[in-house]
């Protein structure tokens, strides 16, 4: 009976090898470096520099960098990289069908505001 014990407190531990603390602190500051960037984007290059100029190009890199945020955030801290394949798939895909749906409703949402005709109660401006 102990030996179950031992099992399972090994197989308990199997997803904690993965994460020490050096791990922890290099995810952190990979976090920080690309917090850091964002902020000088936005303060630095766009608004007391000039070199960058609100519009598709700012905001594509800001999603880009939230992005890989996001992704440092759930792999390690949310510990999906240490999960099996079938269950990062399976996040994945729902994960996909969200933006899907997102994309979805910008799409109709633009529709209707250029295609309904101005009224007194609902203005389009």
């Amino acid at each position: 009976m102990a030996n179950h014990d031992n099992i399972g407190a090994q197989e308990g531990h199997a997803h904690e090898e993965g994460m020490d603390k050096k791990r922890i602190w290099s995810v952190f500051f990979i976090l920080l470096a690309l917090t850091a960037l964002e902020f000088l984007i936005a303060l630095g290059f766009v608004h007391h520099w000039g070199i960058l100029q609100k519009g598709a190009l700012v905001n594509t890199i800001y999603i880009v960098l939230t992005l890989v945020k996001a992704y440092y955030i759930v792999a390690f801290f949310m510990h999906l990289k240490f999960e099996k394949s079938g269950f990062i798939v399976t996040t994945s895909i729902v994960f996909l069908f969200i933006i899907y749906f997102i994309i979805l409703i910008l799409i109709e949402g633009n529709y209707l505001l250029t295609h309904f005709h101005e009224h007194a109660i609902f203005p389009n401006k």
